[in-house]
Order: C-alpha cells, then sequence, then structure tokens
C-alpha cells in the first residue's frame, strides 16, 4: 500500500471545523470526495500498468486475474483517526482461484512460486513489476499538491462563511 500523505495536523483540524459548520456533514462529504478525485490520475495510471502485464497463463482457469485486481482498486479518503488522508488501496478480498496475495505478487520483480496443477512440478511466475509502485512514485509531488489544493477548496468554502 502506498500512501501520499500531507500534514496530518492540518487535514485533521479542517475535518474538525467542518464538523463545527451547520451543515458540515456536506462539506466534508465534498472534502472526501475532492481527495479521492485528486488521486483519480494515479488510480488510472495503475489500471494502465496493470493492464499492460502479459495475460499469459494468468487467467487459465477461473475469472481473470488482472480484472479481479483492478475491481478491488479503490481511492479512500480519510478524516478521522491517526490515519487522516488519501490513498490508493487494492483490498484482498474477491482475489480468484485462492490467491489473496495477488495484487502484492504482481507488484513484486521477484514474482511467486506456484504448483502447476495435477502435477508435482513448481513453477516462478512474475507479473508485472512495479505496476503499482512505479506511478504513485514518480507523481507524489503531483498528488499531493492536488490533495493539498483539494484541503484549500474546503477551507476557502468555511472562510467564506464568515
Amino acid at each position: 500500500m502506498i500512501e501520499v500523505s500531507v500534514d496530518q495536523q492540518q487535514l485533521q483540524a479542517v475535518a474538525r471545523r467542518l464538523s463545527q459548520e451547520a451543515d458540515g456533514k456536506k462539506l466534508r462529504r465534498d472534502l472526501a470526495k475532492n481527495l479521492r478525485v485528486a488521486l483519480e490520475p494515479a488510480k488510472q495510471e495503475i489500471r494502465s500498468g496493470l493492464m499492460a502485464m502479459s495475460s499469459s497463463g494468468l487467467g487459465v482457469d477461473g475469472p481473470p486475474l488482472r480484472q479481479a485486481v483492478l475491481k478491488q482498486l479503490k481511492a479512500e479518503a480519510r478524516l478521522t483517526g491517526r490515519s487522516t488522508g488519501a490513498r490508493l488501496r487494492i483490498r484482498k478480498k474477491g482475489m480468484p482461484r485462492d490467491f489473496p496475495n495477488a495484487p502484492k505478487r504482481l507488484n513484486r520483480k521477484g514474482g511467486w512460486r506456484h504448483q502447476v496443477y495435477g502435477r508435482d512440478v513448481w513453477v516462478r511466475q512474475v507479473g508485472q513489476p512495479d505496476y503499482f509502485d512505479r506511478p504513485t512514485r514518480q507523481n507524489k509531488a503531483v498528488y499531493r499538491a492536488a490533495v493539498r489544493a483539494a484541503m484549500a477548496d474546503s477551507i476557502r468554502r468555511i472562510s467564506a462563511r464568515g
């Protein structure tokens, strides 16, 4: 999991101020939506990196692995607690063929080992190394600026009210 974080105290202060407003729930919802939208370009880059992966041997029996991983890719925004911020996450739930660590293994340079069905033979399989890490690492400053812009927009809305 890769997190792009800004100053958590500032984000928590904005979230507290939003809850004090008359229509704070709507403002909080808008801030969370803007934070998720700020991560949308990263989500699209991860999607294209994963779809660029060769599919040979990945979808032999059962649902396609790449589509199952992409289905679980979510942009999340959290405005309370210690992990306040926005992040991209791929859940293990719903992975095909009893392979819950598929998102992590597809991202590893070393790939993973598995037994060939019906035989006593083990093979090493490699996905698309860094399909998740590369886009988030390369454009971290862009995503951080987008998150800060979403926070600034909420602060402007609060300030305009008086």
